[in-house]
């Protein structure tokens, strides 16, 4: 099905076509069109073009006013101030517009794709190989998911990438030592669970550490096992590929239980550019962008200086040899713009990382590789507070381990599910199953709903809560509405355009139909949260018109019923894409 024209675009249409009628020479002007507390809509465009044709606003406005087609969707316009114009939309617009997005049967709700759609490789959710993924592992992950939901759903094509930790120095320790136990990760041929198989590395892991740190003969095997590792040792490899395989049992487990889709494919790790690293290094110095200096090879900035006032370089060869960051983040820009053929580099990397991804950016524009046509952008993150404040630790002082983070968040949603259940209605399978999707999706809500450059504190009994801006909110409004249609019987939902709306279906509805400008805002610019306070606010506007206009009891006239059953499920339906699009399930029993 086609898009389905906006009420505002249909208004602001109708608003252009006047003032070109009372002013011509202004062409096909914007009137700046925007939801108001005064009415509908205003546009306050007037003002600025009176003061270009040296004429009165409010006179202005009022020719413009004369000329304005009123009837199917235009009801009212009145000249407001100081020449505004506050436009009230028919009551059958609001509804005819909202069947049009109920009928389309793709699910879309007719939102249209973007206009010049493109290719962007998503950079996010990058664990460490052999360690455990922690809280600060949680925004890129939920952050960059959701972005990725909202671009695919505008019609971008979204390559994604999880550049995990999989190469560098502590690898030699850990081959080292598990070639010297080889059983260490043996399970038998047994599936293992990915809380097993960290169990394993961290076992093994704090095994080989005590041992290089206290046997010097270990330690000098360990370091030759780094060379060999970036010789390409075929036996070295094959030991780091267990350390690989494993990882992934464990990240896969994670990724599961935060319900997000993780493609093995998709994980090309610091190693995937291995070959590429030195062909980086001689393109960056023949072509003058990097020099060497003291051995390394760098790359120097006028604005970029420590605190002595010195250019502080950005690195792209160690003078030893060895290769930093910043020529596996180089090469990745590389394959991504050359090979995968992207218009935009996106990176959900934390905020602490902005001056090392601002130098290689510019690195790579300068080089060429990124210009006018292929953008790089970091979307930086701020850091999950403690209620204190404070960066979120243990009570030890110790990073929270994100498994131990949700598993949390699960239980406080099942019992909170547990205690809604008044009349038995749910089975302990869904109890549990519901738990899991409030829970993670009170996790993952939390932090869409603050802007991705602040930081946010993580409190679960906010987050739980059936009160105020939470996800569980909004599925105890998506779930009433589903207990509605299910109690309304023999009458089923139907638009009745010929109704004259109470002020609470006229508000409700009007937000609705701001769905597919909210979608288009929050993707171009990378903004979930625009999305998540759309749907709170939709939610509470619901509340509003279930509290004010009957659907069911005292029971209102058929058509009534119908069309405010209708208003309903047009609403349940953008609140169920809505939050699929951040990531996070509607159960519709709660």
């Amino acid at each position: 099905m086609a898009s389905v024209t906006s009420l505002s675009d249909s208004v602001q249409q109708h608003l252009s076509s006047a003032i070109s009628a009372a002013l011509p020479e202004a062409g096909s002007a914007d009137p700046l069109l925007r939801r108001s507390d005064r009415a509908d809509y205003q546009a306050n465009g007037m003002l600025a073009l009176a003061k270009k044709a040296g004429a009165n606003p409010r006179e202005l406005a009022a020719q413009v006013v004369s000329r304005v087609v009123t009837g199917d969707v235009i009801a009212d316009v009145e000249v407001s101030g100081p020449g505004f114009l506050n436009v009230t939309v028919a009551d059958g617009a609001i509804v005819r517009n909202l069947a049009a997005r109920y009928a389309d049967g793709t699910g879309r709700l007719g939102v249209p794709f973007a206009a010049q759609p493109g290719t962007t490789v998503i950079d996010y959710a990058q664990p460490n190989v052999a360690k455990e993924m922690h809280v600060g592992h949680l925004r890129s992950a939920v952050i960059g998911d959701a972005v990725v939901q909202l671009l695919e759903f505008t019609g971008e094509t979204v390559v994604r990438r999880h550049h995990i930790g999989d190469w560098g120095t502590q690898f030699g320790m850990l081959i080292q030592y598990l070639d010297e136990h080889p059983h260490e990760l043996d399970h038998g041929g047994a599936r293992v669970s990915g809380e097993e198989a960290m169990s394993g590395l961290d076992r093994l892991y704090k095994a080989a550490r005590r041992k290089f740190d206290s046997d010097e003969e270990f330690k000098t095997r360990a370091r030759r096992r780094v060379v060999d590792l970036q010789a390409g040792d075929e036996h070295t490899l094959a030991i780091w590929q267990k350390f690989v395989d494993e990882s992934k049992i464990y990240f896969f487990s994670v990724f599961e239980k935060l319900d997000m889709e993780i493609r093995d494919a998709d994980i090309v790790g610091e190693s995937g550019y291995n070959d590429m690293l030195a062909e980086t290094c001689r393109l960056l110095e023949e072509s003058g962008v990097a020099v060497r200096s003291e051995g390394a090879l760098c790359v120097f900035f006028d604005d970029i200086k420590g605190p002595d006032g010195k250019p502080v370089p950005l690195i792209v060869q160690k003078s030893d040899g060895g290769y930093g960051y910043a020529a596996t983040d180089l090469s990745a820009i590389r394959d991504r713009v050359f090979h995968l053929k992207a218009n935009t580099l996106l990176y959900v990397v934390d905020a602490r990382q902005s001056l090392h991804f601002r130098m290689v950016f510019e690195t790579a524009r300068r080089a060429g590789w990124l210009n006018d046509d292929v953008k790089a952008v970091q979307l930086a993150f701020g850091t999950v507070l403690g209620k204190d404040g404070k960066p979120f630790k243990t009570r030890e002082g110790e990073t929270v381990k994100l498994v131990d983070l949700l598993d949390e968040a699960i239980d406080r949603a099942t019992a909170v599910v547990r205690e809604k259940d008044t009349q038995g209605l749910l089975g302990e399978e869904e109890i549990t199953e519901r738990g899991t999707q409030v829970g993670i999706g009170a996790v993952k809500y939390a932090d869409l709903s603050t802007s991705a450059a602040r930081d946010y504190k993580f409190d679960l009994d906010q987050m739980v809560s059936l009160n105020g801006d939470t996800s569980v909110y909004l599925q105890y409004a998506y779930a009433r509405i589903h207990s509605i249609l299910r109690k309304a019987g023999e009458v089923r939902p139907a638009a009745h355009p010929e109704l004259e709306l109470h002020p609470a279906e006229r508000a409700l509805g009007l937000h609705v139909d701001a769905f597919a400008e909210t979608v288009g805002e929050a993707a171009a610019e990378y903004a979930p949260h625009k999305l998540a306070a759309y749907l709170y606010q939709l939610a509470s506007l619901f509340t509003t018109f279930y509290d004010k206009c009957p659907v069911i009891k005292p029971e209102p006239p058929r058509d009534v019923a119908e069309n405010r059953l209708f208003l309903s499920d047009v609403t349940a339906k953008t609140l169920h894409r809505g939050m699929a699009l951040l990531g996070i399930r509607t159960p519709e029993r709660l």
